[in-house]
């Protein structure tokens, strides 16, 4: 404990000084405010970007006179400045064509030199190199996050950032907690892809803003904003296996202050496809409707930006053997079958004010309410969790005497009311309410040269995990040209949703038991960990083209972890609070390069250490591969007058071998080994652009063919002792062709 602490006070020493600053707003010729541009002084590296508002405030530099201001869409303006008033810079939109040339100087996905924080942007270049139905499957092309299939039965994806699953990574949406509790398991892909417009992955401890709940890192996403969508847009896809989903936007501009979108989304699988042959459904059948309306309000001159959602979901899957008839084997032993059903409506709002005079300061002011209703079984199991949620947090943002010193602070309130039956070899009510109010403060110190820290601390009270202070630390230094070194150390304190978070081994024979109760959440104590690492980034050119070497190294160490026990018994899943150690130790090289004009490739090796202390002992964590390799190239032709255009992607993950939860105690026949193989999945995609209004696309995925055989232990008699379908550590239906469509009108 001491070094921790030790180590988040020996880099708070600073100095600081006052400094003249240039202030002013950005907006397009239509006044409206553009958000995200890069203003930085010519031929220095002070820079920032400008607020949802459109505004800026950077210091005053000495060795330039000249502010470049930028952003993707719009011609670059190069801006005399000779006094401090308030500039108001106005961008020129350049056509459609220039649009789409411009858009191909920046890379789809981007490691800011300057940001505090280790984070990269996954812009919609990056989201379009894959079908991107949802989000859950949006990472594909992204070597910082892992995807996995959770089980053979339903079909879910699993995300691991950092070796750790999606439990340990705060999921937000712009900011609000969105992928939680009830939602844990399915909620990513609820989230259709073409409605995200970027996704920030933030690794290690998060801003202490969005609450306590971080360990690993941060995924937020940011939803397409009516102000900048387009009137119409569609996207049709069908896939292989009797997928077919088809997502429309309708974008109104009511007046410059005013605008609104409507998002509608449509999926079902149709199809029964078994082809690995072992009797069960390879991808569950199903059905979603998710409606989206989403309403922008903005006020440039009185400093004032609002959104206000509202959103309706029903998703219905249906799993289990190839055999089972929903009307005549529910609850039944004639064939086994699952289904989860899901609804869910959400009503959100936020509102930002920016003190037209003081654009350094704003506030800021968040409000969610959410029912998620899950009605399912698996088998003879039940598993019913309802879960109702508001949270509300307010901001305000200000400086300490001048620019270089920022801060943050304010108060959040989160209420969540679960009605939650759980119906395994027990039957029982875990009904209950969970109450948090929290205040936090975030300072922000920044040198405008090549120095920033971010030393962000919070109190909350919760009245399961009582009273608790959860500090973090981020640095960022530039020792030298194109290069960045980022350090990080943080605490964070969650509530396991056993049920909720590990509902596909719902779908096995195991028994459940509990082995611990002196918690006050399912008998077990709060989940604490501390996660700390360095990162290095250094961009330079190779032959004369752009490259880039990235290299991480995070560790999470778990003071208290709701352990998950598989090993003790294969027909057993045991929970208990952590008697031992649990760590996770990660460590990523990632190299890219452009090769030729529009030709890039990007590499990434990947190391995990994640071990945890079972009753038989401190194992490496099942399902976990040590070892990772993952490679992506990409290559656009020229684009022609008319807007013509090819896009080939392909990317390849390598696997190395998986430790299996033990099988010792089960029959001979029912006995796996004790590590799966190494294997590797393909991807690819080819994107036919005829106009800046209408391309096509195909691909395929697992274009290897890689197929995992036994994922289901006793997949010929489902209900005997020794079924389990939660072994699974590779792709189980092999080859997977899609095409679709996308149409627009500007």
């Amino acid at each position: 404990m001491f070094t921790k602490i030790a180590f988040l006070l020996c880099f708070v020493t600073f100095v600081t000084s006052a400094q003249e600053t240039i202030k002013g707003i950005v907006i397009d010729a239509n006044k409206q405010p553009i958000s995200g541009a890069n203003v930085m002084w010519l031929n220095t590296t002070i820079s920032t970007n400008t607020s949802t508002t459109g505004n800026f405030s950077i210091a005053k530099s000495s060795e330039s006179s000249f502010l470049i201001v930028s952003v993707a869409g719009y011609e670059t303006q190069q801006i005399a400045v000779a006094t401090l008033e308030n500039l108001t810079i106005v961008l020129k939109e350049i056509n459609s064509l220039q649009a789409v040339t411009v858009s191909k100087t920046r890379k789809s996905t981007e490691h800011s030199l300057y940001k505090v924080t280790n984070v990269q942007t996954m812009g919609q270049k990056e989201l379009l190199k894959a079908a991107c139905c949802n989000l859950s499957e949006s990472f594909s092309t992204n070597p910082s996050i892992d995807v996995n299939f959770s089980d053979a039965v339903t079909g879910n994806r699993q995300i691991k950032m950092l070796g750790l699953t999606s439990p340990y990574i705060l999921i937000a949406e712009e900011n609000i907690p969105a992928v939680r509790g009830a939602s844990q398991a399915y909620g990513l892909s609820f989230v259709p892809g073409t409605w995200v417009e970027s996704i920030q992955i933030t690794k290690g401890a998060g801003s202490v803003i969005n609450g306590y709940e971080s360990i690993s890192g941060q995924i937020n996403y940011e939803v397409l904003k009516p102000v900048n969508d387009i009137p119409f847009f569609l996207n049709a896809y069908a896939s292989q296996d009797q997928r077919y989903e088809i997502n429309t936007h309708f974008n109104t501009k009511f007046s410059d202050q005013l605008s609104s979108t409507l998002f509608v989304h449509g999926n079902t699988r149709v199809g029964k496809n078994d082809m690995n042959n072992d009797g069960f459904l390879d991808n569950p059948l199903g059905k979603q409707v998710n409606i989206l309306n989403r309403w922008q309000y903005t006020n440039t001159e009185k400093g004032w930006v609002s959104f206000f959602n509202l959103r309706y979901m029903k998703d219905d899957k249906q799993a289990g053997e190839v055999a089972f008839n929903v009307d005549r084997d529910k609850f039944t032993t004639n064939a086994w079958g699952s289904e989860v059903n899901t609804e869910k409506i959400e009503v959100s709002n936020k509102t930002g004010y920016v003190f037209p005079d003081q654009p350094y300061q704003s506030f800021g002011f968040q409000n969610s309410f959410q029912s998620h209703r899950q009605d399912s079984y698996f088998g003879l199991n039940r598993y019913d969790i309802h879960q109702k949620s508001f949270y509300s947090n307010l901001l305000f943002n200000s400086i300490i005497t001048n620019t270089k010193n920022k801060f943050t602070t304010g108060v959040n309130f989160a209420l969540d009311q679960y009605d939650e039956l759980v119906q395994v070899n027990f039957t029982q009510d875990f009904s209950r309410a969970d109450t948090s109010i929290g205040a936090f403060f975030e300072y922000t110190y920044d040198n405008l040269n090549n120095f920033s820290l971010i030393a962000g601390a919070r109190v909350d009270h919760h009245n399961r995990l009582a009273t608790f202070f959860t500090p973090r630390l981020h640095l960022r230094y530039n020792p030298w040209n194109q290069a960045v070194l980022r350090a990080s150390i943080g605490r964070g304190k969650r509530a396991a949703n056993i049920f909720a978070e590990n509902q596909h081994l719902l779908a096995s024979a195991r028994d459940f038991s509990i082995r611990s109760s002196n918690g006050n959440l399912y008998g077990l104590q709060a989940e604490i960990a501390w996660n700390y690492g360095l990162s290095f980034i250094q961009k330079f050119k190779l032959f004369e083209k752009s490259a880039e070497v990235i290299v991480d190294y995070y560790v999470t160490d778990f003071q208290n972890q709701a352990v998950v026990d598989l090993d003790a018994s294969a027909q057993q899943v045991l929970f208990y609070n952590l008697d031992g150690k649990s760590f996770s130790k990660s460590f990523q090289a990632e190299f890219s390069l452009e090769l030729v004009k529009h030709l890039n490739i990007k590499t990434a090796y990947k190391y995990f250490d994640v071990q945890t202390q079972f009753t038989t002992g401190q194992l490496q964590r099942a399902l976990q591969a040590k070892h990772r390799f993952f490679g992506n190239v990409s290559f656009e032709t020229h684009i022609k007058e008319q807007g013509q255009q090819w896009k080939f992607d392909v990317t390849y993950n390598w696997l190395g071998a998986q430790r299996l939860p033990s099988t010792a105690n089960n029959p001979v026949a029912y006995q796996l080994g004790d590590y799966a193989p190494s294997f590797a999945v393909i991807n690819a995609q080819i994107t036919r652009t005829f106009s800046s209004v209408f391309e096509m696309y195909i691909g395929g995925e697992n274009i290897g063919n890689y197929k995992q055989n036994n994922g289901i232990v006793q997949n010929e008699n489902p209900f005997g002792n020794y079924f389990d379908s939660s072994m699974l550590y590779g792709p189980v239906f092999g080859q997977m062709y899609y095409a679709g469509l996308r149409f627009k009108i500007k």
